[in-house]
């Protein structure tokens, strides 16, 4: 078998430092971010210290009247609104949220415990008859402990994202006076920022819990990793209502605004006359970033503890050899460092001098991650791995080479590049798909819509097809545990992924300020260029975090058959075949309660908006400034409540399901959720991608093609705005949803497991 090269010690050091290294970059890019003034006073335009990425730069736009302190002032006190409605919906979010976890941490605890009847003795291990392990009240406690860390660790993960996006916003617009390649790097480091904080927090707090549950379980790491797994938990339930709560309320707010402003009243996206603009903008930072944030972290500690429960179990945790049980976290150490390098290439190798830069500059970014993970994964597998081990795979145990794991996470690694491509490829309007549905809006919103749907559904081929063959390649090298880590290798470069993601929200944000600060057309061609880009990386984040939960929920799944004691799951049985129909089903009830949520908020906002414009004497004329409170309360009130019935239909499935029909049907609808999740949530997030780049297309007038559909306002634009209202909750509220449902589901049939296999199936004990 061998032993790794690196020692365990080396191990212990490597983990914390890489995570502390990745705070520090983070503050670090926060406070270059910072650099930026937000008061008239306090910038100096004479400066002569400014190098390439300076922010003393003269004005490029003096001549046009824009270095005017009052737009200073403006664009500070509109980044105000937004943060404090941003803060405000979260905190009110959180409350309902924490009350949640309050009681479903009490639930763990008493179906974990009431296992072997609360007892305190030792229990024979279960995949080791020769030795005692821990009593399976420990487990419960642990367990409930671990659940509420994960819980906190993704609720500061969404929070300090969403403040970081409200405090990067404007100062990207100001940074616009002086060129593109300014208020890139100023939005693409405060993205950074979010991603390495993320990335970093995750990975310490594991590897701490890990180090202090470990004082307790001494040499039962089976029963350690059985109660780390409630650390996945936490995290993926409060994503959970993190993205439905979020997505509800910024697309109620976007549709309103669209509907009414756009095509009814003719005026521009984020025209200060609209009263639900500033509910838009603050909805762009609960629902595109504090709730991509919560999803990531979610599918990032899930990962761990599916490969952690895996190896547990298998001659890494039998022999207790700590630097190939912990390789999960030594691949997330190295993406760290990877990510770090790679973002200095978007931000201080290269400058971006011209729009049609800023698309392929980010998509650099998650090649030359890609390329240097995939050596980074080689020496970590060649220095933490022994040359050979064993892994448990359904009762026996299979032969492993290091080089073999290695091939998994890189096929992972690989698997998400090209889900990322394949999702620009249909989401960007620089491409024919988009161009063709754009085209479609000649005829109308009907054949907007019809052409769109139809991209979706195209769209799904290849992803499933990547999804597959890495599913193939990591089970015939490593069984289930070459699956978790396939997961973690697509979640490797975590960190520039968010970073690309979170800089789309915060260039969305800062057009909306310069139009209502009043700025220039120049100024605004810049931040929609931004903002196009951007909106493509959305949809390729999204699509990284639908092929990860793939990954990640079979990993679990195949956790959950081991810990369940299941030997086989025959689809033939009855018990099965029922749980995959309506596992198969769930996904479609989830997107129809999320979409009608959207519908009935954005009712509600359309009414408020249209009354403000009716009944507001001087609101059109822009004498008069509209009640932009109201609209954001009516967002707040209306995902707070509608967030609950989705969530409730989430978090009691597994639980239903476990208790009264036992864990084969269990298994059947973890399967068919998987299948059936995985489709809808890439066609869903890529339709309305592609709905919304043809919209810009359109606006944008770039090419002869685009010009012949335009100006805004024509018959075409307004068949494309009515396809992008359609196409809003699709991408930003049912489509990233529905990983988090796949996923949790899995986890949470994980964590209870135990419970289900002693007391489940009471409807076939009667």
């Amino acid at each position: 078998m061998g032993a790794s090269i690196l020692p365990d010690l080396g191990t212990e050091i490597l983990i914390p430092v890489c995570a502390v290294i990745g705070i520090a970059f983070a503050l670090f890019q926060w406070v270059l971010v910072s650099k930026v003034k937000l008061s008239a006073a306090a910038r100096d335009n004479s400066s002569n210290s400014a190098g390439k990425n300076g922010y003393s730069d003269y004005l490029i736009e003096e001549e046009e009247g824009i270095n005017d302190h009052n737009v200073v002032i403006k664009c500070a006190e509109i980044q105000n609104a937004i943060s404090e409605g941003a803060t405000s919906f979260l905190f009110t979010e959180y409350k309902y949220v924490g009350i949640f976890m309050v009681a479903f941490a009490l639930l763990i605890f008493l179906f974990l415990g009431s296992v072997e009847g609360f007892s305190t003795s030792y229990q024979t291990c279960t995949y080791d008859k020769t030795k005692m392990c821990k009593p399976a009240l420990a487990t419960a406690i642990f367990s409930t402990i671990s659940f509420l860390l994960g819980a906190v660790t993704s609720v500061i993960s969404g929070f300090l994202g969403m403040k970081i996006a409200t405090y990067a916003n404007a100062r990207t617009t100001l940074e616009a006076r002086k060129g593109v390649g300014k208020a890139f790097i100023t939005a693409f480091r405060s993205g950074a920022v979010m991603g390495f904080l993320l990335a970093a927090n995750g990975l310490l707090v594991l590897y701490i819990t890990i180090n202090l549950f470990k004082l307790y379980y001494g040499d039962d790491w089976s029963g350690l990793f059985e109660a780390i797994t409630g650390y996945g938990l936490g995290g993926s339930s409060m994503a959970l209502f993190g993205r439905v709560g979020g997505g509800i309320y910024t697309k109620a707010a976007d549709v309103g605004a669209d509907l009414v402003g756009k095509v009814e009243r003719n005026i521009p996206e984020d025209d200060p006359r609209n009263p639900a603009v500033i509910a838009d903008n603050v909805g762009d930072n609960v629902g595109d970033i504090a709730g991509m944030g919560s999803d990531l972290f979610g599918s990032y500690a899930e990962s761990s503890c599916a490969a952690l429960v895996v190896a547990s179990i298998s001659s890494f945790g039998v022999n207790h050899e700590l630097t190939a049980m912990l390789y999960p976290l030594i691949v997330s150490s190295v993406g760290i460092l990877v990510c770090l390098i790679t973002t200095l290439f978007a931000t201080d190798f290269f400058e971006i001098k011209a729009v049609k830069e800023i698309e392929p500059a980010l998509k650099k970014q998650l090649i030359i991650s890609t390329i240097l993970m995939t050596v980074g994964i080689a020496i970590a597998s060649w220095i933490a791995l022994p040359s050979s081990f064993t892994i448990f795979n359904f009762g026996v145990q299979k032969d492993v080479k290091n080089w073999q794991l290695f091939l998994c996470v890189a096929v992972g690694l690989w698997a998400g590049l090209i889900i990322g491509f394949v999702t620009e490829y249909y989401t960007s309007n620089a491409y024919s798909p988009v161009q063709d549905v754009a085209d479609s809006c000649r005829t109308g919103a009907a054949t907007n819509v019809i052409f769109g749907l139809a991209l979706g559904y195209k769209s799904v081929i290849i992803p499933i097809f990547a999804i597959a063959v890495s599913i193939f390649v990591s089970f015939s090298f490593a069984a289930m545990y070459g699956i978790a880590v396939a997961a973690l290798g697509m979640l490797s470069t975590i960190a520039t992924g968010l970073a690309i993601d979170a800089y789309g929200p915060i260039s969305d944000n800062a057009g909306g300020i310069a139009e209502m600060a009043g700025m220039s057309h120049r100024i605004r061609e810049r931040t929609d260029a931004l903002d196009a880009a951007g909106n493509t990386t959305a949809a390729i984040g999204k699509g990284f975090a639908i092929g990860s939960a793939a990954l990640v929920s079979l990993a679990l799944f195949g956790a959950f058959v081991s810990r369940a004691a299941i030997t086989t799951v025959d689809v033939l049985t009855p018990k099965v075949f029922i749980g995959l129909i309506v596992g198969a089903m769930l996904p479609y009830w989830f997107s129809a309660m999320t979409m009608k949520s959207v519908g009935s908020a954005a009712l509600k906002m359309v009414e408020e908006v249209r009354r403000q414009f009716n009944t507001i004497p001087g609101l059109m004329e822009g004498t008069t400034k509209p009640d932009y409170a109201t609209c954001v309360k009516i967002s707040t009130d209306a995902s707070i409540k509608e967030m609950i019935p989705p969530g409730a239909l989430v978090m009691l499935t597994p639980l239903i399901v476990g208790i009264i029909f036992g864990v084969e049907t269990l298994s059947g609808v973890l399967a068919g959720s998987l299948v059936s999740g995985v489709q809808i949530a890439i066609s869903a997030s890529n339709t309305g991608g592609a709905w919304d780049n043809a919209k810009k297309y359109i606006e944008a007038g770039a090419s002869e093609h685009a010009r012949t559909l335009g100006p805004k306002g024509s018959d075409p634009h307004k068949a494309a705005v009515i396809g992008d209202t359609i196409g809003d909750p699709l991408k930003d509220t049912s489509g990233p949803s529905l990983n988090i449902l796949i996923k949790l589901m899995a986890v949470e049939s994980l964590v209870f497991a135990p419970f289900f296999a002693t007391h489940g199936g009471l409807i076939f004990k009667i």
